[in-house]
């Protein structure tokens, strides 16, 4: 491959008739001591971190691998795809990258890590055995099993007829996960006898997300919150918790998404929940981790998820979650690259982070999270901070470019006031193709 030096594009190339221009002209010729960074991806996850990034006195320079518009604010954009393995090993070592963070779990389940890691290269992302931990839902739930995790019980399948008349002997709702990626789609929590039975089929029989198994299991009953740790081996570095809104309609209905909105901080998390969840959930299963021989660096998010029986794990993701990450980060206070920089190192240090509340709202296309049209052009000016999702530039101008196009965020002293903030952006920045919640963050607020 032919490596683009200086060069900025809004999504992966094989999209690439939207170009995005070098938002910062001359940046390349910046110089000020500091450390080079790469980021790994293409959305609002990626450009919180990015954003986060920019906030180190420490960077210097960020290049990002596909990037997006929002990103070429603060990085360079460079059209490599998330799995092009050893493209991002080669730019890497030929821009003198001093550390990688990877976003997207796509990357990790393709041996991202390893291949850096076997080059020498400073990287944050656990290896493909690590990320296995989110591929493989029965993995994750062999780990929890083994080492005392508090979680639901469960069976796999991967017979359509053995897993629909397990279904069929459980009280409903029922809980039924595909066993592996699926965007954040892969689970249904079925209500009815009919809608377990559509989504094995879905799953098993039309091979909606691919070749693989289900999992079936118990459904948990609480309030769900999100707890993402920084994991260095057995340190773990615990970042802010936050709670986000999966369905895409207000109060909780229609199919799941990648995620309509979340925010941060959690008032209904006391600090003896979290620290019980600390110590009994992510501790235990970094240890466990480091136990079976992986050596795991990087983000472990615990989707959690508030029992009468305490807190107890719903599933496990092997990076920043998104959109949690675009609330979290904001409230990040002490250096990012230091967080980064220790964890591989699997050395000391302390986060510090901000009595500020953030919320953010998701601007998605019509039909998402089935098909949708692109090409909505969009304006942001006058919004306080907007992390692109999935946004291009064509003939000079924004456009959506994906089924989630943005978060909007907002901050305050209050979750009210954030949500206040974030809705008056909103307004501003919706459009006709476009749709959104009106009641993120409802579990907290005072006023829904």
């Amino acid at each position: 491959m032919e490596l683009h030096h200086l060069y900025s594009e809004a999504i992966p190339p094989q999209e690439n008739q939207f170009q995005v221009p070098n938002m910062q002209p001359g940046r390349e010729e910046e110089i000020r001591p500091g450390k080079t960074v790469m980021v790994i991806g293409s959305g609002g996850r990626e450009h919180a971190i990015v954003d986060a990034l920019s906030r180190s006195p420490r960077v210097q320079k960020i290049y990002a691998c596909p990037g997006n518009p929002g990103m070429a604010k603060h990085a360079t954009c460079v059209p490599i795809g998330v799995t092009d393995i050893q493209d991002l090993v080669d730019f890497a070592k030929e821009k003198h990258v001093d550390l990688t963070v990877v976003g997207p779990e796509a990357s990790l389940a393709a041996g991202v890590a390893d291949a850096f890691k076997a080059e020498g290269l400073r990287i944050f992302g656990p290896t493909k055995a690590g990320a296995r931990i989110e591929s493989s839902k029965e993995f994750a739930k062999e780990i929890m099993e083994k080492y005392g995790v508090p979680t639901g019980f469960y069976k796999s399948f991967d017979k359509y007829e053995d897993a629909k008349a397990y279904a069929e002997s459980l009280p409903l709702p029922t809980v039924i996960k595909y066993d592996g990626l699926a965007a954040g789609k892969g689970v249904v929590v079925a209500a009815t006898r009919e809608e377990a039975d559509a989504a094995l089929k879905d799953m098993l029989l039309d091979s909606a997300f691919g070749q693989g198994r289900v999992l079936i299991e118990e459904f948990l009953d609480g309030p769900e919150f999100s707890f993402m740790c920084a994991v260095g081996g057995r340190k773990v570095y615990p970042l802010a918790l936050a709670q986000d809104h999966k369905r895409a309609y207000d109060a909780d209905k229609g199919p799941n998404t990648g995620g309509m909105g979340a925010y941060s901080p959690l008032p209904f998390i006391s600090e003896e929940i979290r620290e019980k969840a600390l110590k009994e959930i992510l501790q235990r299963t970094a240890d466990g981790l480091a136990e079976e021989g992986i050596d795991y660096t990087g983000i472990l998010y615990g989707g959690l998820i508030l029992t009468k029986d305490g807190p107890k794990v719903i599933e496990f993701n092997a990076r920043f979650g998104d959109p949690e990450t675009e609330v979290v980060l904001p409230r990040l206070e002490s250096d990012i690259y230091d967080l980064f920089d220790a964890a591989i190192d699997s050395a000391d240090h302390e986060t510090k982070w901000s009595d500020d509340a953030c919320l953010g709202v998701v601007l998605a296309s019509d039909g998402y999270p089935g098909s949708y049209k692109k090409g909505v052009e969009l304006d942001f000016d006058g919004c306080s901070k907007v992390f692109h999702m999935g946004t291009a530039v064509k003939d000079g101008k924004l456009l959506s470019a994906g089924g989630r196009v943005a978060m909007v965020t907002g901050k305050g002293k209050t979750l009210e006031e954030a949500a206040a903030n974030a809705y008056a952006d909103v307004k501003k920045s919706a459009r006709e193709g476009l749709f959104y919640r009106s009641d993120i963050g409802k579990h907290s607020l005072t006023k829904a």
